[in-house]
């Protein structure tokens, strides 16, 4: 028994002293787990739920992770943030074409957070350091929705916010501001405690750090409050009564595609059951109709049945419709918004500007083509872009054309105001998406745009969800998914501007500056402290 014993102990005494033990290893993958389920808790705060708070505590926790690590920890705890935001936000662009696609995006996108980890591990060193960790945050979101292939800003902090208390500083300076207060308040908090604890521990209070902790947390909350007179629904310009027709599709799926002339029918049919309804004096006449994007994919131009069907369901209703076709034209392919006249036919058109990379055209083509020749085929054909905003003149009102993917940018609905619209619609697609989150993502943004531009927005959709959304963000009506409805509802046209709309761009440069300059003082700090230790 003494031997054995001894052999144990011996044998015990074999493992090195330094080889990491359980213990060890589980404290090295803290750090990268909490960094991916902080990213999770963010994905989390977005549509349909209406979870927006839990953005603070998922910044917080990322705040935590990142603090005091060096730029190259940051990086990789970055990119695992990145992938626990984004692998479950994006799930839908694989719903009808695969993992693939889905997870190559991923990838891609999450190294522009990759980017954002580092940068906020360099300047988490600095006084005052959630401020400049915000705004590096909105610079790499100001970089994301820019490049590659025009950018893919879908995701942005700002639009998990619909229903949150920092909307109102949509009205202030966009996009940018919101996420940036978010961000803020998030890192903010982590300060706050992390302070509270150290005080705590050490019995010192630290006030210059505490105040711009307490200021962090303070300031975007007391802004929003500040901000909330910016947004109204009142009429400025009388009001319109607005009818967005769903016709809903054959199937759902990338299939619809070979459906078209259903769809066309579908939507004609919906807009005549409203025309009788109208007659019977059930329903309120509308002064225009709204169609979704693609309702008509043949196009009407250069098919005289397609044509017809148009023209008898605008008879029928009596009043201008804005209809979304497939138009080919001098041999290229346009997104296109028509605006039909019941009397007159096709008066107007606006050709979408913002089109979707892999979707609408293919990058690349001949290299995806080497991969898989069934992404190629998806894509037989590359859409052109249009150049000019639009604005279609309907019964007098103004109302401003954002087609589907152009609401995720900040730039194609601010220029339909600075057009003069009065209201805007955002007529999509989403049918080949089924029935994943992405339709609820896509109706947040237009809640979000709505207060961005005190605007009306109506968002008919061909599957849904469609909805009626007032300037001040509030959605009074909506229909179902995979439905043929239509909605009718007297909205307030408005022509005024928001401090967000003057401004355009100019807050986001702001805050890639206030980015750029904390990363310059922390790189600068960094190589002070090296020559200082080299002496």
């Amino acid at each position: 028994m003494t031997v054995t014993a001894t052999s144990v102990g011996e044998s015990d005494q074999l493992e090195p002293r330094n080889a990491p033990g359980a213990r060890t290893w589980a404290r090295r993958l803290v750090p990268p787990a909490t960094a991916a389920l902080s990213g999770l808790l963010l994905y989390v705060s977005f549509p349909p739920r209406t979870l927006w708070w839990l953005a603070l505590p998922a910044f917080a926790v990322f705040g935590w992770v990142l603090r005091g690590r060096n730029w190259k920890v940051g990086l990789g705890l970055g990119y695992l943030f990145g992938l626990g935001f984004l692998l479950p936000l994006l799930v839908w662009t694989g719903v009808e074409v695969g993992p693939g696609p889905w997870l190559a995006l991923v990838v891609i996108e999450a190294v522009f957070v990759a980017l954002v980890g580092a940068g906020v591990a360099a300047v988490s060193k600095l006084p005052g350091w959630p401020v400049w960790a915000a705004a590096v945050w909105i610079a790499g979101e100001a970089a994301r929705a820019r490049v590659p292939f025009e950018g893919f800003p879908w995701g942005k902090v700002a639009f998990g916010q619909a229903d949150g208390v920092f909307l109102p500083l949509a009205a202030l300076g966009g996009t940018p501001v919101l996420g940036f207060a978010v961000v803020l308040c998030g890192f903010g908090l982590y300060e706050v405690v992390r302070l509270a604890v150290e005080t705590r521990r050490t019995g010192t209070v630290r006030r210059a750090a505490a105040a711009l902790g307490l200021l962090s947390v303070a300031v975007p909350v007391v802004g929003a409050v500040a901000a909330r007179p910016l947004v109204s629904d009142k009429a400025e310009d009388g009001s319109v009564t607005v009818a967005a027709i769903q016709g809903n599709v054959p199937r759902a799926g990338l299939d619809f595609n070979s459906q078209r002339r259903a769809v066309l029918d579908y939507h004609a049919r919906e807009t005549e059951r409203l025309a009788a309804e109208v007659k019977a004096g059930k329903v309120a006449r509308p002064d225009f109709v709204l169609w979704p994007e693609n309702s008509s994919d043949i196009d009407p131009f250069a098919n005289p049945d397609a044509r017809a069907v148009i023209d008898k369901a605008a008879k029928a209703i009596g009043v201008p419709i804005s209809v979304g076709g497939v138009v080919e034209r001098d041999g290229k392919l346009y997104n296109e918004q028509i605006l039909w006249d019941p009397a007159k036919g096709p008066v107007d058109t606006y050709d979408k500007r913002q089109i979707q990379p892999f979707g609408e055209y293919l990058p690349l083509r001949s290299f995806i083509g080497a991969i898989n020749k069934n992404w190629t085929a998806m894509v037989r054909q590359d859409f052109s872009r249009g150049t000019e905003p639009g604005v279609f003149t309907m019964d007098g009102a103004k109302v401003g054309l954002v087609t589907c993917y152009e609401a995720a940018f900040d730039w194609t609905v601010r220029s339909e105001v600075m057009d003069g619209a009065q209201m805007i619609s955002v007529p999509s697609n989403n049918a080949t998406f089924d029935r994943s989150e992405m339709t609820y993502q896509q109706l947040a943004m237009s809640r979000v745009r709505a207060v961005e531009h005190s605007r009306t927005v109506t968002v008919p959709v061909t599957s849904g969800v469609s909805a009626m959304i007032m300037p001040d963000g509030k959605i009074t009506q909506k229909t179902g998914m995979f439905v043929a409805d239509s909605l009718v509802q007297k909205v307030p046209l408005r022509s005024s501007q928001t401090p967000a709309t003057r401004l355009g761009i100019l807050p986001e440069i702001a805050l890639v500056l206030v980015a750029a300059g904390g990363l310059g003082w922390a790189v600068g700090a960094g190589l002070r402290a090296r020559r200082a230790g080299d002496v």
